[in-house]
């Protein structure tokens, strides 16, 4: 572990909060403005945040009737950040379940060349019966067969860096970022990924994740210094702890419940029609979480909640906030200080994935407040010492151990 913290801020369109378009003094419409992610990778920047991430899915998300959804394809929003900017890394999020490897290879290799090196590539494979209907299937693809085809794609696609000759990037190739919490997950951040995204709530789950991530890269010939760990948060800051958690009850009151329930009974795999509210969920419908169809990661971390806590319905609800599954912090700079030092001590964390509340506000109060109490103690650096993403991280620039040769493309699920 470096001796200073990594942070990103994830752009997720007004917010994690399900309710964020409707906090006060939001533009419920600035996600569909290029301004809104420029004005904020500018403000990461002045910040000296490792980089900027954008998430993103294949598909016209259903919950766009209750929420303003990822709006805008993120290489093209980071396209025109990088030309706005000049050291802040750029990460999109592009699926391996439904692109080409031959397009992604040249669009993100040139996108990594004309930005200076500072482009990182977050591998997903596409969950839900959505996008597969998009790409004209039947059904949801396997979870293995999604992640042997990731494997294969970025194998294909890191490939196609290293034979390239002209127009490479000063960083070598653009850094690899994964994230799962599954068994095939966590084999293939192993695997592949240089920066691992990671939903873990508890502490010591954290850090027996981190160690395991980087006991596997050890088997698959990696160094496990070659590997950073980002678990997401969410936060909510306020300049008392009164003040804080009074802006989370607002944010849970303003979150329309119908989105709420929907995303989470997408996370669970069922309907919770007709579930009683003050009860917790009945157990018999809880699967074990490697049968699980969609995103295991985060059927993982609802699953934990019930298991640790057995909230009602009603209180997991408002535990989740429709924000996902990530960890949410409230309190006051220093309070929220004190629990990003403790991970970081604790080698459950080399750094997070920040998920502001509401956006614009909430990544200001974090980086206007937030940012120089960690500086204070030591925790993140004063000034960018190099230009690119891998200086950023302290990543070298790996070779290709990749030794995937099959292609597996995506079938129709029956």
């Amino acid at each position: 572990m470096s001796g200073q913290l990594h942070l990103n801020v994830n752009i997720l369109n007004a917010g994690v909060f399900g309710g964020s378009w409707r906090f006060p003094d939001t533009d419920a419409l600035a996600s569909y403005t290029i301004e809104h992610y420029t004005a904020i990778a500018k403000k990461a920047e002045a910040a000296k945040l490792d980089a900027v991430f954008l998430a993103d899915g294949p598909l016209l998300d259903p919950s766009i009737r209750h929420r303003s959804g990822n709006n805008l394809e993120p290489t093209t929003v980071l396209a025109r950040v990088a030309a706005q900017t000049e050291k802040v890394g750029l990460i999109g999020t592009l699926s391996s379940s439904y692109n080409d490897p031959e397009e992604i290879a040249r669009r993100l290799g040139d996108l990594d060349y004309v930005s200076g090196g500072r482009f990182g590539w977050n591998v997903v494979t596409t969950a839900g019966p959505v996008a597969a209907r998009n790409f004209g299937h039947t059904g949801e693809p396997e979870h293995g067969l999604r992640y042997r085809r990731a494997a294969s794609v970025v194998d294909q696609v890191v490939t196609k860096w290293g034979a390239r000759t002209e127009l490479v990037s000063p960083q070598g190739r653009p850094v690899i970022v994964q994230a799962g919490g599954s068994s095939d997950g966590k084999r293939l951040a192993s695997q592949i990924g240089e920066v691992i995204f990671s939903a873990e709530q508890d502490l010591d789950k954290a850090r027996a994740f981190r160690t395991e991530i980087r006991e596997g890269a050890r088997k698959f010939g990696r160094s496990p210094d070659e590997v950073v760990v980002l678990p997401g948060l969410s936060t909510v800051l306020g300049s008392t702890e009164a003040e804080a958690r009074a802006r989370r009850e607002l944010l849970d009151e303003l979150l329309p419940d119908a989105y709420a329930r929907d995303r989470l009974a997408g996370q669970l795999g069922f309907s919770l029609d007709g579930l009683d509210d003050n009860a917790p969920i009945p157990p018999e419908l809880l699967r074990n979480p490697d049968h699980a169809g969609g995103s295991q990661t985060f059927y993982r971390v609802v699953l934990g909640i019930i298991e640790r806590e057995n909230p009602t319905l009603r209180q997991l609800l408002k535990k989740l906030s429709g924000g996902g599954g990530h960890r949410i912090v409230v309190g006051t700079p220093e309070q929220i200080a004190d629990d990003i030092e403790r991970w970081f001590r604790h080698g459950a964390a080399d750094g997070f994935n920040v998920m502001p509340d509401v956006l614009p506000s909430g990544f200001d109060d974090f980086a206007d407040h937030l940012v120089p109490e960690l500086r204070r103690r030591g925790l993140f650096r004063t000034d960018y010492e190099g230009t690119t993403l891998r200086d950023h991280l302290g990543l070298g620039v790996p070779g290709v151990p990749y030794t995937t040769t099959d292609e597996y493309p995506l079938v129709s699920a029956e």
